[in-house]
């Protein structure tokens, strides 16, 4: 369920409970989080992370950027 203080995000292929590094290129801002959902609906978008996500990225009131995925490990069993 979608908790938008919790450090989640939303990824069209990656599993469920992978946890990655989104970094925003334009200010080397990042943060982890756990993919838990499906999205984003458009299709110019990679990914889509949580309110609290965005606001450590600052990205509250931009909405977009560009950013970096890293894959930081795989579900946990």
């Amino acid at each position: 369920m979608y908790d938008g203080d919790s450090f989640t995000a939303a990824h069209r292929t990656l599993p469920f409970g992978t946890r990655v590094r989104v970094t925003r290129i334009s200010t080397g801002r990042s943060v982890e989080v756990v993919v838990n959902d499906r999205g984003p609906q458009k299709q110019e978008r990679i990914i889509d992370v949580s309110r609290r996500a965005a606001e450590v990225l600052d990205l509250v009131g931009v909405g977009i950027a560009q950013v970096r995925i890293e894959v930081l490990a795989p579900p946990s069993r």
